[in-house]
């Protein structure tokens, strides 16, 4: 029933509106992309102070935003209704007015574009939102699993007309993590920035966005992989050094995908590079990373390295080792796993 960010995207760059739009998820990037989208396009921006309403959902109630979409828009032919945040909308988690919601959806004027920016998952089965897939759209936006934002971030970069170099996606993911606003936001900075025809590569990131291109996960992970002790050492110290910009959490859960995606380059029997890039859920370019490491790290040391990642986490959690810090944990870690 749902549909994807992706496709009401390709409607609305096609200029094919709807009057309905319950936008919902766990992912916020694609319900305010979309929103602001809409708030430049349905309404001309010399009509916006009379036919184009926004309203938080804590400061109003279903009643309320249905009585501003059934009124005419003033002199034109089209009006914006927009709920933000519409998952404290009053009213809408109850059946009555959820009833009055469905009536609407299914005598919904051609007048009134009707939107609903839902943060949180909802139950689709229920017979408002039906109504509103029938005559509007429902689009449902996902949490992207992490080893599909280097493919996010390349796409993103190719619909902006910027190259990126594979080091450059990797930096922005091991550092920024799962947070495709903050992603897009660092890119667009960049972008502000290059010279005409000047693509994105380390040194640009290290530049703009502040993350060092010789200090970050990436090279930590990529140092480790080899047994590269002082190189390892060296950027272990700088994050213990720094340890608000480089807090030992996120590191933790990188190097468990890192050695959990070699375990499964020594389950795989087609070692090809074309195989383990789709195995491993990576870009081409970084198989060789993987398949050097496994050079330097037999199948035994891994499982080694699995219950030393896990421990470490549950010391950080407080559940092991008592008092030790971030540091400290840090330390031990990387002993572990080099020696």
């Amino acid at each position: 029933m749902a549909q994807t960010p992706d496709a009401v995207l390709k409607d609305l760059k096609a200029k094919k509106f709807k009057p309905l739009y319950f936008l919902y998820g766990d992912e916020p990037y694609y319900i305010d992309s979309i929103a602001e989208i809409l708030e430049q396009k349905i309404v001309p921006e010399s009509e916006r102070s009379f036919n184009q309403f926004v309203v938080y959902g804590k400061d109003t109630d279903l009643a309320g935003v249905l009585s501003n979409a059934r009124r005419f828009p003033f002199m034109a032919d089209l009006q914006l209704v927009l709920v933000k945040e519409a998952q404290k909308l009053v009213g809408l988690d109850q059946k009555e007015s959820q009833e009055r919601l469905a009536e609407y959806a299914e005598n919904a004027p051609e007048s009134t574009v009707l939107v609903f920016c839902h943060h949180g998952n909802i139950d689709e089965r229920k017979r408002f939102v039906k109504a509103m897939a029938t005559s509007g759209v429902v689009m449902q936006s996902k949490k992207l699993y992490d080893n599909k934002l280097p493919d996010w971030v390349s796409s993103f970069c190719v619909a902006e007309g910027v190259k990126i170099s594979p080091k450059a996606i990797q930096m922005l993911v091991s550092n920024i993590g799962n947070d495709l606003k903050r992603l897009s936001n660092e890119i667009r900075k960049i972008e502000v920035n290059l010279r005409v025809d000047q693509g994105i590569d380390a040194e640009v990131v290290e530049r703009f966005v502040g993350i060092s291109k010789d200090y970050n996960v990436f090279e930590f992970q990529k140092a480790l992989s080899v047994r590269d002790v002082l190189k390892a050492n060296r950027i272990a110290n700088h994050f213990c050094s720094n340890p608000k910009d480089n807090p030992l959490a996120p590191i933790l859960i990188i190097l468990y995908g890192f050695f959990s995606k070699l375990l499964l380059l020594y389950a795989s029997q087609d070692r090809s590079e074309r195989a383990l890039a789709t195995q491993l859920g990576v870009n081409p370019y970084f198989v060789k990373d993987y398949t050097l490491a496994a050079r330097h790290f037999p199948l035994p040391k891994i499982a080694y390295i699995m219950g030393y990642l896990r421990e470490a986490d549950a010391r950080l959690k407080g559940v092991e080792g008592g008092s030790m810090g971030e540091a400290e944990i840090l330390k031990e870690l990387v002993f572990k796993i080099l020696h």
